[in-house]
């Protein structure tokens, strides 16, 4: 719990036993209309955020969402030091949470398909076939089906209907009239079948079973509720992963000895010791040493940073360079990685969870057919038709909109297109996620690993009068090759590319800041800053000169080579633009979306990289934890937001954007926070993700509607007392079949970009 000021404490409790959007949207209303409290409930998520006055206790909160119908519980907080809960209970815990939705799935897929193939294959109708049909689609109806039974019975307490009220009803309907022609009827005789006669003629019902119906519904809601869950059981990842990051172990320095200490016992004030390639264990002060520090996994951003003595450095960022020891400044929760973690949890828990369309319908839906239904029975008893035959009107306008085809309708599209996004190497997270694809109009694209390439890269070689580049080349590789610095690892790497097999150095001497020096074949060679060169008194010609002002202009590090007291090059090195990443902006203004760059490089790379791409609007120089700040802000001005990013820096703002992408080859931060992953890393499956996206949507909304229509169309013959099993089993069957059908058509999906 947190206290917010002297009069009011917020808390976050885990809630259970939700079953869709208005549960949750049912959980916040009643805990709003407690005096002096705030509260916002996240279906996705799980959570109720609630901020109360000082005389309400966290007893009164969790009695109220139980009186509800509904679990809650105060989350149970780390050690000091340690990592936030994510309120997810971990991974094993969210794997045992589904256990019993799996057992379920299991039993009622095994009974259902011999109930469901003995009902539509006359020839596996043997004598007493019903018997059996009834034997295993028992466990389905009362097991199996629990969930939506007690989800019906709680949205009834509140007067409310969704799609499990549907579900319920149909079922039980179905299957408590089967057990009355079973019984009662003549539907249990001995070689009784159901023949295939399509006539429309008026029944008391008693030799009609629908028992398939009953036990088929069942499996495949269950099997639509158990991938959903799934998904939502990883909504506490990105917080995992951004945990995870940081270091595990720090060597603290106790007077002269080192002391080996796991990083939650490090304190403020520690001085502790970080090798070259070690992680840094929390944010602090160099002290001793310099060194180059790699800060992409934060920031995002490729340049490395150079740090000395009063340098700060953040935690879980890389030591790239040179020996340092750093003094403890911040620890725990109070570190950089450890607010932007509470940063990712709060956009999570602030994003609105997409109502389902499926609920929206059957709140409409099932009272409108309910009370068709007890209109059907007193019609019936009125006009003198007998009891026997105004129940089997009744019973069958319930039947008869029982949600075959609903049950299919988002399941089988969301398997389509997940499948065929998966094979041009897009992930779609979920249902909820299509519906904000449709919305978006604004997308904002972080520059760093998704305009371009996310690593430094040797781009240009500018060379003075009478000097070969591939000379220049063969002997400023030689000499980067040997140093661990970023930059001179994109030299080394582009030279040897261009050039092949490198020479060793025969002598090597890291200047920290400046360069590198050394003898490579007989050559006395400097590769580094123009102020390296001036301190050996060499100048550089004004073609380099300009050379490298045009470098600094754009954004680019310029490096300077001299050998044998001359200056023979100079050097491009910049974090390169994708190739497709300009083809990928067309794309996207095609959509309808306006793209954004955003950055917390320097305004000239920013716009340098802007124009290459074709891109207008740049958000430049922004710090990591401000980027949520700006999504904010694009949202308040009326623009729904699609976010593109692929650095832990961008996983709050992938959180709190109405629509996150995260590159597949950025952090696992980023791709947990975010609604679409783009496993490519090709900025062009942005714009098919969000094409795919909304074609899938638009497939669920038509099978929504064929679903419902070929059940609604045959609800005046039920009223009328004049359906047959044939015509209720065709009706069911084919908008089935219309349902798979319309959803497999999304197998035809093409990428723009191929």
């Amino acid at each position: 719990m947190t206290t917010l000021t002297p009069g009011a404490a917020q808390v976050e409790l885990a809630i259970g036993g939700m079953t869709c959007a208005s549960c949750a949207a049912r959980i916040e209303k009643k805990l709003n209309r407690m005096d002096g409290v705030e509260a916002t409930v996240n279906y996705a998520t799980e959570k109720a955020r609630v901020t109360f006055d000082a005389d309400i206790s966290v007893a009164e909160l969790i009695a109220t969402v139980e009186a509800t119908g509904y679990s809650a519980r105060e989350p149970v907080r780390a050690p000091a030091g340690g990592p936030p809960d994510t309120g997810d209970g971990g991974a094993d815990d969210g794997q045992d949470e589904l256990r019993p939705l799996r057992q379920r799935l299991l039993t009622a897929v095994a009974l259902a398909v011999p109930v469901i193939a003995m009902a539509m294959v006359p020839a596996l109708q043997i004598e007493y076939w019903q018997w059996l049909s009834l034997t295993l689609a028992a466990p389905v109806v009362t097991y199996a089906a629990w969930p939506f039974h007690r989800a019906a019975w709680t949205n009834a307490r509140h007067g409310a209907a969704t799609m499990d009220t549907l579900v319920s009803v149909g079922t039980t309907a179905a299957f408590l009239w089967s057990l009355w022609a079973l019984f009662f009827g003549t539907a249990g005789t001995p070689g009784m079948t159901h023949p295939f006669e399509f006539t429309i003629a008026r029944s008391d019902g008693a030799g009609n079973i629908y028992l398939e119906a009953a036990a088929g519904v069942t499996a495949f809601i269950l099997a639509g509720r158990y991938f959903e869950a799934r998904s939502k059981r990883k909504a506490g990842a990105a917080l995992r992963a951004l945990m995870e990051l940081g270091a595990k172990e720090v060597t603290v320095l106790r007077g002269d000895r080192e002391v080996v200490l796991p990083t939650s016992e490090l304190r403020v004030g520690d001085r502790f010791l970080v090798r070259p390639g070690e992680k840094i264990a929390t944010d602090g002060t160099v002290v001793e040493g310099s060194s180059a520090v790699d800060a992409s996994m934060l920031t995002g951003e490729s340049v490395p940073v150079e740090v000395t003595v009063g340098g700060s450095v953040t935690g879980a960022t890389l030591n790239a360079g040179g020996r340092l020891v750093v003094e403890a400044t911040l620890v725990g929760s109070d570190t950089q990685l450890a607010r932007m973690a509470r940063l990712v949890e709060d956009a999570q828990n602030g994003k609105a969870a997409a109502q389902r369309l499926a609920d929206k319908i059957s709140a409409v839906f099932v009272p409108v057919v309910i009370g068709l239904a007890l209109a059907t029975l007193g019609f019936w008893l009125g006009s003198g038709a007998g009891l026997t035959a105004a129940f089997t009107a009744a019973v069958a306008v319930l039947i008869i909109a029982c949600p075959c085809a609903l049950g299919l309708a988002t399941p089988t599209a969301l398997m389509v297109g997940t499948g065929r996004g998966a094979q041009l190497g897009i992930l779609i997270k979920g249902p909820e996620v299509l519906e904000t694809t449709r919305k978006v109009d604004t997308i904002v694209l972080d520059k760093t690993g998704t305009v371009t390439t996310g690593r430094m890269t040797l781009l240009a070689v500018h060379t003075a009068e009478d000097t070969d580049e591939a000379e220049v080349l063969r002997l400023a590789g030689a000499l980067e090759h040997a140093s661990e610095h970023p930059i001179a690892r994109a030299v080394a790497a582009g030279a040897a590319a261009r050039v092949g097999t490198l020479p060793t150095p025969e002598d090597f001497a890291n200047l920290p800041g400046l360069g590198v020096q050394g003898i490579v074949d007989g050559h006395a060679v400097l590769v580094g800053r123009a102020k390296l060169l001036a301190e050996w008194a060499i100048d550089l010609p004004a073609p380099l000169r300009r050379a490298g002002a045009e470098a600094q202009a754009a954004g680019r590090t310029a490096i300077a080579v001299a050998w044998d007291g001359r200056a023979r090059a100079l050097l491009e090195v910049a974090d390169a633009v994708k190739e497709t990443s300009a083809d990928a902006v067309v794309q996207l203004r095609a959509l309808g979306l306006t793209p954004i760059l955003l950055t917390g490089d320097n305004e000239a790379v920013a716009r340098a990289v802007a124009a290459e791409v074709g891109i207008d609007e740049v958000i430049a120089e922004v710090m990591p934890q401000d980027k949520v700040d700006v999504i904010e802000r694009l949202q308040g001005e009326g623009r729904s937001v699609a976010m593109v990013g692929d650095g832990v820096n961008d996983a709050a703002a992938l959180a709190r954007a109405d629509l996150g992408l995260a590159m597949g080859t950025g952090t696992d931060a980023a791709i947990e926070a975010a609604d679409l992953t783009l496993v490519r890393g090709d900025l062009r499956a942005a714009a098919d993700a969000i094409r795919l996206a909304r074609r899938t949507l638009g497939t669920i909304r038509s099978n929504l509607f064929w679903a419902f229509a070929y059940n609604v169309a045959a609800l005046p013959l039920a009223a009328a007392g004049l359906l047959n099993p044939m015509i209720a089993g065709a009706a069911m069957a084919f908008s089935s079949v219309f349902v798979v059908g319309n959803s497999l058509r999304l197998r035809g999906f093409r990428s723009a970009g191929r």
